[in-house]
């Protein structure tokens, strides 16, 4: 709906939507790859274990940007809910209710 306008702010935060949405979508796609030979494809096991010692290697490509990045989208998408519930308890705190129902 933000197209459909005539103001420069509206493309502005349409624009900026839809390029950190295809950014995501990039980054996503990347992890993503089917090349199991590649140590960096996250479809694989993060352990290790070479076939001549009988030690296993732990090797998980977590980054703090991975970190930062799933924080971003979890609390993008639970501040919804956290908002609708703080208004629902504050607006039950307002309203008062006899004890003889």
């Amino acid at each position: 709906s933000y197209f459909v306008t005539d103001k420069v702010i509206g493309w502005f935060i349409a624009l900026a939507t839809l390029g950190i949405q295809v950014g995501i979508l990039v980054f996503f796609i990347n992890a993503s790859e089917a090349n199991l030979q590649n140590d960096g494809t996250d479809i694989q096991f993060t352990w290790q274990c070479p076939r001549d010692t009988d030690a296993c290697n732990n090797r998980t490509d977590l980054t703090t940007f991975g970190w930062i990045f799933f924080c971003v989208l979890m609390i993008a998408s639970l501040s919804k809910d956290m908002i609708n519930g703080s208004k629902l308890i504050y607006h039950s705190a307002k309203i008062t209710h006899s004890f003889k129902s």
